[in-house]
């Protein structure tokens, strides 16, 4: 069993407490880390938002939210209500007057609590959030402020809003969430590259031949049609979970594991990251938008009719990426994610290069070479494909063989979802698997290359049924390199 190490006393107050993130996310991490015993109980978790309502009517929303989130078989008994018992409710207008007297008069009561808030709202409510916390006094050294994405839709307003939060906290008390950084399969691609000689050895241009990173979804826009056609699948992804994925992938050895340590080698690679030009967007870059289709055996509509509207917004894209070091000259990152897709999936793909000579015959195997695959979601684990003679008489023939690593099943126990592990983080003040305001503005400066060169050689999305790998023309963008894309439905 894993040693639960408690954090500190809390006062964790959630802005957006009634919205879907809190409901969906937020409550059930926040459960699983009460029953754990990692929560003292001298903590609390307050809610606040403009929604007008008790604080009893909260405590039975999220009672509620639990249990619909929570399978029934990891509610143990007692510990619901006594997770409920720590919740209480503000109604607080975040960029008005209404409701901050009396969040101060309910944080006044124990003062010398670790005080996280945690901004699950719209970006554009972080600054107005920020100077009513400073205005009403609300704001000590034991106070962290958390910002989910997106932080911005461009560099520009990347930069006002971080500029409007830093005017009241300092960066070391701003943590810039992004939950796939809390994944137990990404904090163990650190340790299998800088704890083992084995890859780090060859994790190189002259060994590796290519890395693929995948984010595919099933569901498609889901109510959120209006925000998602003003962002698309760039902004929404690329430029924040695929572009930390390739980060942490690419980047060179920490000194150690400081929080500014690994932030200062990630922010190298997005600084390394060869920009696209209207010259060759059309070359690296794949857009791609769903029509009509069937995912999981269910029909379901196209992106057009769930907007009910035109538009030329992507709902896919892959690109063809390049890291201009020394470590990674001439190794392409394939990059791709989208929407209505055959599965939910999330992997980092480690092609090697094949050998350049064989002993064996031809016909004894297809020469396939190895390859290192790095599951996030869904269960998380690590699979190296190898090379093996394939058992009995008859000469010797070779088989790919699987070396595979199930993290739940090799351990044998529950592994706490990303927010539960980024949510303690908080409290404890480690910002390493948070992002550093530079580093947002470097990604949000590449993507915004991309963006203008999408601008000036403007194109319509290609078009892709629902539950297929998107777009043909993404399988050319690989396939004209003599490489294809890793699919294995599971």
């Amino acid at each position: 069993m894993a040693t639960i190490i408690p954090v500190a006393s809390f006062d964790c107050v959630v802005f957006g407490a009634t919205g879907d993130l809190t409901t969906r996310k937020l409550l059930p991490a926040l459960f699983y880390r009460f029953q754990d015993e990692q929560i003292p109980e001298t903590s609390r978790i307050i809610g606040a938002s403009r929604t007008a309502i008790s604080a009893e009517e909260f405590r039975e929303r999220a009672r509620d939210a639990i249990k619909r989130f929570v399978p029934p078989q990891d509610i143990r008994e007692g510990a619901l209500d006594g997770f409920i018992a720590h919740l209480d409710y503000v109604h607080v207008d975040g960029a008005g007057e209404e409701g901050w007297s009396a969040l101060a008069a309910l944080l006044a009561e124990r003062p010398d609590q670790v005080r996280p808030y945690y901004l699950a709202t719209s970006p554009d409510l972080y600054g107005p959030i920020c100077r009513n916390l400073a205005k009403h006094g609300l704001i000590g050294e034991k106070s962290r402020v958390v910002l989910e994405k997106p932080i911005g839709k461009d560099l520009t307003s990347a930069r006002a809003i971080n500029d409007a939060v830093g005017e009241v906290f300092p960066e070391h008390q701003i943590f810039r969430i992004d939950h796939y950084l809390g994944k137990e399969t990404v904090q163990n691609l650190l340790a299998l590259r800088f704890a083992n000689t084995i890859f780090e050895r060859l994790w190189t241009a002259d060994v590796i031949d290519h890395v693929q990173i995948t984010v595919a979804e099933t569901v498609g826009v889901e109510g959120r049609a209006g925000y998602y056609d003003r962002s698309g699948a760039l902004r929404d992804m690329l430029q924040n979970h695929l572009l930390q994925l390739l980060c942490l992938t690419a980047m060179e050895s920490p000194l150690n594991l400081d929080a500014n340590a690994v932030r200062d080698e990630k922010l190298k690679v997005l600084r390394a990251l060869k920009p696209i030009t209207a010259n060759d967007v059309q070359q690296v870059t794949v857009r791609g938008q769903y029509g009509a289709g069937a995912v999981n055996g269910q029909p379901v509509e196209g992106y057009l009719k769930e907007l009910d509207g035109p538009s030329r917004t992507e709902t896919f894209v892959a690109m063809k990426v390049e890291v201009q070091s020394w470590r990674w000259a001439g190794v392409p990152f394939y990059l791709r994610t989208g929407k209505r897709m055959p599965q939910k999936l999330s992997e980092i793909v480690v092609q090697f290069r094949a050998s350049p000579f064989s002993i064996f015959p031809e016909e004894s195997f297809g020469r396939e070479p190895n390859r290192l695959v790095i599951r996030l979601q869904p269960q998380e684990g690590m699979k190296l494909e190898v090379m093996t003679k394939d058992p009995g008489p008859g000469g010797m023939r070779l088989r790919p063989t699987n070396l595979d690593i199930s993290f739940e099943e090799t351990f044998k126990q529950r592994y706490p979802d990303a927010y539960e592990r980024l949510l303690m983080d908080v409290v404890r003040g480690n910002a390493t698997l948070f992002m550093r305001r530079d580093e947002v503005e470097a990604a949000w400066a590449w993507a915004d290359g991309v963006l203008k060169a999408w601008a000036d050689r403007p194109e319509t999305p290609r078009p892709y049924p629902a539950g297929t790998w998107g777009p043909t023309a993404a399988i050319a963008l690989i396939e004209r390199d003599g490489r294809t894309w890793h699919e294995e439905l599971r």
